[in-house]
């Protein structure tokens, strides 16, 4: 079998011994490979990807040294003049340098259905002189056993478990989590969504370049992120820190149609959480859901299905005429264990080459031929298969049948020139990093241009520009260097450098953070998002001693610089630093610092002593009768007991409820309440120095704290004796002294009402009370003006007394109490709320 499929790499000879080192993940395989490698006086070893190979080339070098160790991708060539050691891709592997060792890891390639047919070939036909090595999964083991009898087998366990961990949301995934989805649109979206919630995260695609990839890697790695969005090109080889391994999606297309994850492939990617002796987890993110018990059985014990065949594709070519090329690419596999490739991007592009007819006048003879097929090898990595790939193959055909041999070196410059930018977006520069890596492999081919070293030089630099500024770009979009940098920081426990500018923004190692307002930190960041608490965390840490040195110059202002504001906000300098609350009274609300973490138990305590000595001063000074009339000495119990109402009405008191005390007050205690200014009104005890605007806003703010409702609370305009009631309840016009005579609250349905204030309903009311004994007409405008309302103003407030309009044929009008109805005793009436301030007026009606 061996012998009659092989390729030019049978001059290695099969000798030797082969040996199949087989395990899942993080086994040590290619570490083993790479120590037998170099106990050999020569070897060659490939790897599946070109980052891979110059990570292992980079190892070797500082063992052996550059000028023992070559170095063999498509895109690049490190040829010391007489190397020992190669270390390659494993399209690119020269077959034809003989030596003591082999090996080529991630042998399970082979199924793969685009790159497959290459690593069959290398398991078939490459071999050492001394030892062959094969490096894979144990999925591989059968058709090891029978394709290359004689072959050994070394089963390696993992150093570490990997176990699920179930789903979770991607902004809960715990750090030092790669997520892993297959396309650059979920990429994008993901990390974009980690940026705003966790600080940022790194970004690894398959499209990105070595470069590119590497530099997010070392972000990762550094610590700068906790976070990677990957796609599947993290599966091979890639060794990182990470922790956990999350599936946004389990679904990826595979060329021809989507397909679900296979449990081997979930494996694959999933073994890179944990490193060497370190445990790991996997598992999913929301909208994935739970993944299925066989899958995760699989995936933790590692027992996947072994393969039944191997992608192949025959490497006994026949350069005659392209016909013939096409004719042998096209063979079938010879036994049941292989299965024909389908056709790879080198075969796609003969077949469109030979429809040209200039290309088939030029394409004679066997050398015209084979060069056609390294022209059709060249790879396209924008991997989109457009026809100007095709066209730009040809082109370079032509110009190598035609041009001596060689590209014409100013429309090389030209095909190149275009590409050394680094504006645009991302996308933009993805695109350009895959044309220059075509040209990049184009300038390794050295019998194609005149001088191969300038232009490898040349596409070497311009990828690196653009790679460096891809890094940028990714950098820019999907990491917060702030949060991250001060992430690490908190992470290591080092000491915070911070401070507060003039104008109250709020720096920590270099960063604006937020801001801060009295003691009140305002991050910098969404309410309440994972940033938001990092940056607390970090001023927090970083303002200790500033925060002591601000609490200590607080505890120290004057009075003046405090104040409270018709919101329920305490203030310093005009800055908000707490709030109101209910309290043990109405008198006595507290005081609920602000500071949102920033200071602990016993600077809030300080905090709120300094200002709630102010507020008691404050409130005791705006409301000083009522004070005066709580702390007076001498009342009776009556007169007592009126006095506490009074100033748990915040001085104003309906009479109905207090009629049988008021009643029973002696002549001195009439003259003592008299004294501290309490006016024992018709339907309302009241003090009348309260009438002041400053107090009267002051009792709504309090009585507004103590009952819970919404504020700022409508207030009358200063001046104003009469308002329309509406936006609060009956209770708060009573309890800042202007009860609603007429209609109803803005609060109740059937319109608004008339709330006047008490000392000139007092004065109406003792009008209408005189007018009513005399019998004399009302004088409806000059009773309106007395207490600053319109006639129409006045009729309806008259009318919620309980009086009824008539006019005299004299054109008089008099106002008269509605009389209770005579079929019916009084008590039958509809009930009527004895706390009603105009209760009272009802009960005098009757007689």
């Amino acid at each position: 079998m061996t012998s009659s499929h092989a390729s030019s790499g049978g001059a290695l000879g099969h000798g030797g011994r082969v040996v199949a080192v087989l395990g899942p993940t993080n086994t040590g395989k290619t570490y083993l490979a790479i120590e037998r490698m170099l106990g050999h006086k020569s070897g060659m070893i490939g790897f599946p990807l070109r980052l891979l190979a110059r990570e292992n080339y980079d190892r070797i070098v500082a063992i052996k040294g550059k000028q023992a160790v070559a170095l063999v991708t498509g895109e690049e060539k490190i040829l010391p003049p007489n190397p020992s050691w190669w270390v390659c891709t494993v399209e690119s592997m020269p077959l034809d340098r003989v030596v003591d060792f082999l090996a080529v890891d991630e042998i399970q390639l082979c199924a793969d259905p685009e790159r497959g047919h290459i690593f069959t070939d290398r398991l078939l036909n490459a071999r050492g002189l001394v030892e062959t090595m094969f490096l894979g999964s144990d999925s591989m083991q059968p058709l090891i056993r029978k394709l290359v009898p004689g072959a050994e087998f070394i089963n390696r366990p993992r150093f570490s478990q990997l176990t699920y961990a179930g789903h979770k949301k991607l902004t809960r995934l715990p750090p030092r989590s790669a997520v892993v989805a297959f396309s650059a649109t979920d990429v994008y979206a993901m990390a974009e969504l980690i940026r705003r919630q966790r600080g940022g995260t790194a970004v690894v695609l398959g499209a990105l370049s070595p470069r590119t990839r590497n530099a997010q890697v070392a972000l990762y790695q550094a610590g700068e992120v906790d976070y990677l969005v990957a796609t599947d090109a993290i599966g091979m080889g890639l060794n990182m820190d990470v922790d956990h391994v999350a599936f946004a999606r389990m679904v990826k297309f595979d060329g021809f149609a989507p397909r679900r994850l296979r449990a081997a492939e979930v494996a694959q990617i999933a073994g890179r959480a944990g490193r060497h002796m370190r445990d790991g987890t996997f598992g999913t993110t929301d909208e994935v859901g739970e993944l299925d018990a066989d899958t995760i059985s699989r995936v933790e014990n590692h027992e996947f299905e072994t393969l039944k065949t191997l992608t192949w594709r025959n490497s006994a070519l026949r350069f005659d005429t392209p016909g013939f090329l096409l004719k042998a690419l096209e063979e079938r596999a010879p036994i049941a264990e292989l299965s024909r490739s389908r056709d790879a991007d080198d075969h796609l592009a003969l077949q469109a080459l030979v429809r040209d007819p200039e290309v088939m006048d030029l394409a004679k003879g066997r050398d015209a031929v084979r060069l056609l097929w390294e022209v059709c090898q060249i790879p396209d990595f924008r991997k989109v298969l457009s026809d100007a790939h095709t066209r730009l193959l040809g082109q370079i055909y032509k110009s190598l049948r035609t041009g001596f041999g060689r590209l014409d070196s100013d429309w090389v410059g030209k095909q190149i020139a275009r590409l050394d930018r680094t504006e645009g977006d991302i996308d933009a520069l993805v695109a350009r990093i895959a044309h220059i890596r075509t040209w990049t492999y184009i300038s390794n081919r050295p019998t194609w241009l005149t001088d191969p070293l300038h232009w490898q030089e040349r596409t070497r630099a311009i990828e690196d520009q653009l790679s460096d500024a891809l890094h940028e770009r990714l950098t820019q979009r999907f990491i917060d260097r702030r949060s991250a940098s001060l992430s690490r920081t908190l992470k290591d426990g080092r000491a915070l450098i911070g401070g507060v500018r003039a104008d109250g923004e709020v720096v920590v190692e270099g960063h604006v953070v937020g801001r801060l307002e009295g003691f009140r930190f305002v991050a910098d960041a969404p309410d309440r998002s994972e940033e938001a608490r990092a940056l607390e965390t970090a001023a927090r840490r970083a303002l200790r001693d500033e925060l002591a040195k601000r609490l200590r110059l607080f505890e120290q202002e004057a009075d003046d610089a405090f104040a409270l504001g018709p919101d329920g906000l305490l203030s310093v300098h005009g800055v908000s630093v707490a709030k109101l609350a209910a309290g043990p009274s109405v008198l006595a609300p507290l005081v609920v610092p602000f500071d949102e973490g920033m200071l602990d138990q016993a600077q809030r305590e300080r905090v709120r002593a300094r200002l709630d000595q102010w507020l008691k001063q404050h409130v005791a000074a705006r409301l000083k009768p009522l004070f005066a009339l709580a702390d007076a000495d001498g009342l009776s119990g009556a007169a007592r007991g009126l006095a506490f109402q009074l100033v748990e009405g915040l001085g104003v008191l309906p009479r109905p409820p207090v009629a049988a005390l008021v009643e029973g007050l002696e002549r001195e205690d009439r003259k003592a309440l008299t004294r501290l200014g309490v006016r024992l009104g018709v339907s309302h005890l009241y003090l009348t120095a309260l009438a002041k605007p400053a107090a009267v806003a002051l009792r709504g703010l309090l009585w507004a704290v103590a009952t819970g409702h919404a504020l700022p609370v409508p207030l009358p305009p200063p001046g104003r004796v009469s308002v329309t009631a509406s936006g609060a309840p009956p209770a708060f016009w009573e309890a800042i002294g202007y009860p609603v005579a007429s209609g109803k609250t803005g609060d109740q349905k059937g319109g608004e009402g008339r709330a006047l204030r008490v000392d000139m309903l007092d004065r109406l009311e003792t009008e209408m009370l005189t007018l009513a004994k005399s019998g004399a007409s009302a004088p409806e405008v000059v009773l309106g003006q007395r207490v600053g309302l319109s006639a129409e103003e006045l009729a309806g407030v008259l009318t919620g007394l309980g009086y009824a309009r008539s006019v005299a044929e004299d054109g008089a009008v008099t106002w008269k109490r509605r009389r209770p109805s005579a079929t019916k005793p009084r008590r039958d009436r509809a009930p009527v709320n004895a706390d009603h301030p105009f209760a009272k007026l009802r009960q005098l009606s009757g007689g």
